[in-house]
Formats: C-alpha cells, structure tokens, sequence
C-alpha cells in the first residue's frame, strides 16, 4: 500500500465512529499485560487510540493512561465513553506531550498507519529509558474452518492478510518498529499471541466487518454485494446461522523496548 493510499484508509473511520465503537472488539486483558510487563511504571500512552477500545482495558487494569487520537469523530467517541482518561488531539507523527513522559506507548490495530520514520522518533522521544512499544491486533483464528472460510468469503478488504495469525506475524517482523539511529534506539522485537473472542451474532459480525478501513473506502454499490456474500455465507454455517455465538480470535502482540542512552550525545529522548 502506497503513502497515499495508507492515508485514505487511515482516515477513514471517522464517518464509522459509532459503528466502530459499537462493533469492535476488545483486548484480551493478558495480551495488555504482557505488552505492559517490561515498562518501568504506570504511565501509558494508548496512540492513535480511535474509540478507546484498548483505551478501557488500560484503565481496568490500572494504568495511568492517556489516550491521543487524530480523527475528531473517534476522540468524541471515546470522550463519551470514557470521560475519566485524559484524551487529547494528536496523531504519532506529533504527539502532544513532553519528554520522557510515559513508560509505554501502545496502540490498538493502529500501528501499521503509522508513518514510522517519522513516529518512532517522536515515539523514543516521550518514553522514558527502559520503556516500553507495543502494537496489538485482533486477529481472526483461522484454524476455526468456519473462521478459515469466512476469511475466503470477504476478501482481502475486510480480512487481510494481517487478520490472521500467520499472516500477522509475517507482517510485522521488522515492518513496524522504530527506524534505527539516535532519535530511536530499540531492542529486539517480540512477538506473541493470547486466545481471545467476541460474542457476535451474524448481523453483528457483518457490521463488524463493514467497519474495516478497505470496505470503508470501497464503492458502496461493490461494498453491499461484498456484505451480502459474507451474510449469505453465514446464514449458510451451522455455527453462525442462528442466534449468538463466539467469534474465535487471538489478540496479538509485537513489543519492544527503549532502550537506555549509553554514553555520548543522543538526540531528544
């Protein structure tokens, strides 16, 4: 995907807010905590936090969290929802805090929009040493052979190639971390996956996927003949065709550490 093109999909979500809110799933809550588990303290800055879905599970476990978001749409979004965190206007690529101010950075399906040659130093500038940056993702469990066929179903608008986890994993070795030099300075990655899932009817998982940034962005007309395939697929599954059941998923992670500055000059951060 081109500068262009990223930058249309991301900003795409604001005219679904509500849907997004309503029909995203959460974070499975240990996936949270081992992204967090290395940081030196409280201190966390969900980036590019949309709604406030991962924002929420932050501030269940205890964090003393801030969430920054660029789309006006989603920042109302998670303002009402959680009026108790501090949410603020700005995007990775110009966050509005200072120096040294958190002991992680994370973000909820949202670091593959960040522009990181730009993001990871500003990222390195407002952790602290020893901080912590984490991507998740919820990714579809494509071992489920319902899951498998869904994915087939939809394409690659509403189910990409990161959406499941083999493909995620594949996707964000290397692809979003950090560019390397004095302004950035990061361990190697790490990457784990924690079962997840999220209670869905066949109505609500089509809804679900409308709310992806490529279906978003797709001619309404292609967009209502792709939704209708996916609803005919799934009133077609005994698992699926009636009433409430779970969607198999996996919350996955990718972290890695800021590192100390040794000796000698090192730029902000």
């Amino acid at each position: 995907m081109d500068r262009d093109q990223r930058s249309l999909h991301a900003s795409s979500f604001g005219a679904a807010a509500a849907a997004y809110a309503e029909h995203r799933p959460d974070y499975a809550q240990d996936a949270v905590r081992w992204a967090l588990e290395p940081a030196p303290g409280p201190r966390v800055l969900d980036l590019g936090a949309g709604t406030g879905k991962l924002t929420g599970v932050l501030a269940a476990l205890g964090a003393e969290v801030i969430a920054v978001e660029p789309d006006p749409a989603m920042l109302a979004e998670l303002r009402r929802s959680l009026p108790e965190v501090r949410a603020l206007s700005g995007s990775a690529e110009a966050v509005p805090l200072p120096d040294a101010s958190v002991d992680a950075v994370v973000a909820g399906n949202a670091m593959h929009w960040f522009d990181m040659a730009v993001a990871g130093p500003e990222i390195a500038r407002v952790l602290a040493p020893g901080g912590v940056l984490a991507g998740l993702w919820n990714v579809m469990d494509d071992q489920v052979a319902w899951v498998d066929g869904l994915a087939q179903v939809s394409g690659g608008e509403a189910i990409g190639p990161r959406d499941t986890p083999a493909g995620w994993r594949a996707e964000t070795t290397g692809m979003h971390l950090p560019k390397t030099g004095a302004a950035a300075r990061f361990g190697s990655p790490e990457q784990e996956q924690f079962p997840h899932g999220q209670l869905r009817t066949a109505d609500s998982l089509v809804a679900t996927l409308a709310t992806r940034a490529g279906m978003l962005v797709m001619p309404e007309q292609e967009r209502e003949a792709r939704l209708g395939r996916i609803r005919a697929f799934l009133a077609d599954r005994p698992e699926t065709a009636q009433g409430e059941f779970t969607l198999p998923m996996l919350t996955a992670v990718l972290r890695v550490r800021r590192l100390a500055p040794g000796p000698g000059p090192e730029a902000r951060g």
